[in-house]
């Protein structure tokens, strides 16, 4: 099955697209990668996806690239007598480490560190900042805070801190214990929540160890303060806009979210867009204007992919949902302007071989009208680079490794093709041909151009390219 656009769907699966069938018709709708969100799903639950979603790819003969989301550090407040409270604007409020219930005045706070870390001057936010506090005083055990936005308080609701950087890792005992249940059930990305610094991705891969790419979500202000640092190390980004807007002013998101994006494709690593793309679509068939639009700029600034999450995880309409994200970035791939606005954020190639030779790929296959651009890569990494420089021509990726093939389905217009390593050069080329008039990207008698690492199966050696005719020979194949 080849899909008629560059950029990449990823659904979330839960309760509304938890059986096969389902799981199948969102793939067929558009879907080219599932989520699994572990803050709602056992380890036994996510393997029983895990064998559908491989069962399914079997079927399709595709590569399914499945995302696992570790829940990370949720920090909420104890509990009150009565179930909640109510503070208001200009009210003192303590929280502290007293284990009793709470009232107006004050509630229990289960995070040390946050009472340790915290300094006057510093905004705490709780329950998605429908709440607002500003931290005056502290105290051993204790911060004496005053009520900037009040409201209703209710017991355990969320904490946030946007000017604090807390003293502890983004992964928890609950996030270790899904990491390796994932890493054992073979998933592709995992993605990391809630992260505030580099060593947060690096602590993680030192325990994936290749297994797994390392997905950096970007939802608070430290995070996006080190960015540049946070893609060194990272794989892959996710503009995660439910809590980047809890953190930070609402009108600050969507300028943050164009230099995520600017940022992770000069990089030449993929991100993901997500959060309330089609919220409306979680009761209606249709989503509003305002989403279309919102999904739109994701597709025009170049994103690799796009995300539904309740949407297609507990929504009335989940097929219907990935249908019409499918429909939107055909749309605006077709769209006159599109390819102008893709042109005008490419970056410079970096001085590598790799880098060079993806670049003269582009060049190369736009000059001549080439059908496609067929990488024969290992690891990824040639299609990565190809990637980053958003041909025009489709990119075909064809690998022997099954892993590279699922990883590569969230990258922007790679197709994956997993196939035996070529013996020598002349058999790279005919089945890259071969390949290519197969599914449909090239026509007998068009030229493809191939890009390849020599000697073969070289991981992260691209150092050559070859113009080819799809001969008729081919085509009778």
């Amino acid at each position: 099955m080849r899909r008629q656009r560059r950029t990449k769907i990823v659904a979330t699966l839960g309760p509304a697209s938890g059986d096969r069938n389902v799981i199948t018709r969102l793939f067929e709708a558009g879907a080219d990668v599932f989520r699994i969100n572990m803050s709602h799903t056992s380890h036994d639950r996510m393997r029983e996806l895990i064998d559908m979603i491989r069962s399914i790819e079997h079927e399709q003969g595709r590569p399914i690239g499945i995302l696992v989301d570790l829940q990370g550090p949720k920090l909420r407040l104890g509990t009150f007598g009565g179930g909640f409270t109510m503070v208001k604007k200009g009210d003192t409020f303590v929280l502290d480490s007293n284990k009793e219930a709470g009232d107006a005045g004050r509630v229990y706070l289960p995070h040390p560190e946050i009472l340790e870390a915290t300094q006057p001057g510093q905004t705490l936010l709780l329950d998605d900042g429908k709440v607002r506090l500003i931290c005056i005083d502290k105290a051993p055990g204790q911060l004496t805070t005053r009520v900037e936005v009040g409201g209703k308080l209710s017991d355990r609701k969320g904490v946030s801190l946007p000017e604090t950087t807390l003293p502890f890792s983004a992964l928890t005992e609950k996030d270790r214990s899904d990491l390796d249940a994932a890493l054992n059930a073979g998933i592709d990305w995992l993605a990391l929540s809630f992260i505030q610094r580099p060593d947060d991705i690096a602590e993680a891969k030192k325990i994936a160890r290749g297994r797994a790419a390392i997905m950096a979500k970007i939802e608070k202000p430290q995070a996006v303060t080190r960015l540049e640092e946070i893609l060194e190390v990272t794989d892959s980004l996710m503009v995660a806009r439910g809590d980047l807007g809890v953190e930070m002013p609402l009108e600050k998101v969507p300028g943050i979210q164009k230099q995520i994006t600017r940022a992770a494709r000069r990089a030449g690593k993929p991100v993901i867009v997500a959060t309330q793309m089609l919220e409306s679509m979680i009761t209606s068939p249709v989503p509003t204007r305002a989403e279309v639009s919102d999904v739109s700029i994701a597709v025009f600034e170049g994103a690799d992919a796009i995300m539904l999450s309740a949407e297609s995880a507990a929504g009335q309409y989940p097929v219907e949902a990935v249908a019409t994200m499918n429909r939107i970035a055909e749309e605006v791939e077709r769209d006159p302007t599109y390819r102008s606005v893709i042109q005008a954020q490419r970056a410079e190639p970096e001085a590598t071989g790799a880098d060079a030779i993806a670049a003269a790929a582009r060049q190369i296959a736009e000059t001549l009208d080439l059908s496609t651009v067929i990488c024969w890569t290992f690891s990824g990494s040639t299609a990565f680079r190809v990637a980053r420089e958003r041909p025009m021509p489709p990119v075909v990726a064809i690998s022997p490794n099954i892993a590279t093939g699922r990883r590569l389905s969230l990258v922007w217009g790679v197709h994956c093709v997993v196939a035996e390593d070529a013996h020598d050069q002349d058999d790279m080329v005919e089945r890259a041909c071969r390949i290519a008039f197969s599914d449909g990207f090239a026509k007998a008698g068009r030229r493809v151009i191939i890009v390849a690492g020599v000697p073969l199966g070289t991981p992260g050696a691209t150092n050559m390219l070859r113009i080819a005719f799809v001969g008729a020979d081919q085509a009778d194949h």
